[in-house]
């Protein structure tokens, strides 16, 4: 008789700790990225430590979709939730492909949706006046204060992230068409690309490198209170400090390392910069992301809102009516027709124009109107009431509607006397 043969557990529900800590494992292999695996380590935990809070909780769709809330509940921003889910996610997978959670219960996980985010998140930027007021700050005679001016001058002026930074080897800079640039630079998400230094950023580099004495390895290093320069690299939490340092100091608050990052982009932009170009710099594969980063979705520094001002306008025109007088408007309306006003009492051939105008004052020219198509010149007659009356009875004597008149203005109408 053979051996009875053992099949999976396909039926359990519950994931202990050890469990966890294996699919944790697990994930954390299966990435390439150091940065990948950073950022899936810390959102494991935060699941692994709100899943054991309250025993016997099963692991299934309904205990991600609580979980989702529970973040929600912390006021964070979509890309955090949705970042935290696809760490859950993947590591129900990885504990459906080790037999510890059954197919149904992985597939149901899987379709448990990340948070929508409407629009794109407000960048930060800095202007030229602030960007030299940075790095004025942060340049002095001592060790660390050359250090962190070539930090700073690397960020403004290449755009480096402060992964790329701290890991910037001497090598990589090389002589390439005549100019400096950071060759074959293995950027985010494995992307390489080449980027081209400033000479002013050169300069502070090389003055950094000649006083710290590297020749070889990483090129930014620690250095102790006294100046010694010791150990082999920098971690980023030191990029995070010495740009909010000198940020303080130059009165500019909540800026990070990557905002230096848009604020090279920005600035490469406002100069004439193609777009194009501008993406291959920071090493963006769409140009989607390289909109973002300038600001061309929505243009905070000349805003369309900006075009107009109602008050401002309003406030004019009352200036504008009163400076004008009753005389001087008078004045105004006869030089600027000068023959063009005349009395036609009764609408009468032999149309006399008015000298005087005193006889015209502005209550009256509320009966000014034009005179329609003709083939004379348009001129601006006054009418009388009793004129127009008349040629308004004739017309409906006779049968014929009134086509000569162009427009009603004030009190009556006056016909179209063209022979």
């Amino acid at each position: 008789m053979g051996k009875p043969r053992v099949k999976p557990n396909y039926r359990r529900r519950v994931l202990r700790l050890p469990d966890l800590d294996h699919c944790k494992t697990a994930v954390l292999n299966s990435l390439g990225s150091p940065a990948s695996r950073r950022v899936y380590e810390y959102a494991i935990d935060q699941f692994i430590a709100w899943y054991c809070s309250e025993p016997r909780l099963a692991f299934n769709r309904i205990v991600v979709v609580r979980y989702r809330m529970y973040l929600e509940s912390r006021h964070l921003a979509a890309n955090t939730i949705n970042q935290q889910l696809a760490a859950v996610r993947r590591l129900a997978h990885e504990a459906a492909d080790a037999g510890l959670l059954s197919p149904e219960l992985a597939a149901g996980i899987s379709r448990v949706k990340g948070v929508k985010q409407l629009g794109f998140r407000s960048g930060n930027w800095l202007s030229t006046e602030q960007s030299s007021e940075v790095l004025k700050h942060a340049g002095a005679d001592t060790m660390r204060a050359k250090r962190d001016y070539a930090m700073l001058a690397m960020l403004f002026g290449c755009g480096f992230r402060r992964s790329e930074l701290v890991g910037l080897e001497l090598d990589d800079i090389q002589m390439r068409q005549g100019h400096w640039a950071v060759v074959d630079l293995i950027g985010k998400g494995g992307h390489i690309r080449t980027v081209p230094i400033p000479n002013w950023v050169k300069a502070a580099l090389d003055q950094w490198t000649r006083a710290a004495g590297v020749c070889e390895g990483k090129i930014f290093r620690a250095v102790a209170r006294r100046g010694k320069v010791w150990g082999s690299g920098l971690s980023q939490n030191v990029v995070w400090y010495v740009v909010r340092t000198c940020c303080e100091r130059a009165g500019v608050e909540h800026i990070a390392p990557h905002d230096l990052r848009r604020t090279c982009a920005k600035l490469c932009h406002d100069r004439g910069g193609e777009l194009e170009q501008i993406q291959f710099l920071l090493g963006h594969a769409s140009v989607q992301t390289t909109e973002r980063y300038l600001g061309c979705k929505q243009n905070l520094g000349h805003p369309v809102n900006d075009l107009f001002d109602l008050r401002t306008d309003g406030q004019q025109q009352a200036k504008d009516v009163e400076s004008v007088p009753a005389d001087g408007a008078s004045e105004a309306v006869e030089k600027a027709f000068g023959q063009g006003i005349e009395c036609g009492h009764g609408g009468s051939e032999h149309e006399q124009p008015i000298c005087d105008p005193k006889h015209v004052s502005l209550p009256e020219r509320a009966d000014v109107v034009e005179i329609g198509k003709s083939h004379r010149p348009h001129s601006f007659r006054r009418c009388s009431e009793a004129g127009t009356s008349g040629r308004h009875a004739e017309n409906k004597a006779d049968g014929e509607p009134d086509q000569g008149t162009r427009g009603r203005l004030g009190v009556g109408t006056l016909p179209d006397r063209t022979p």
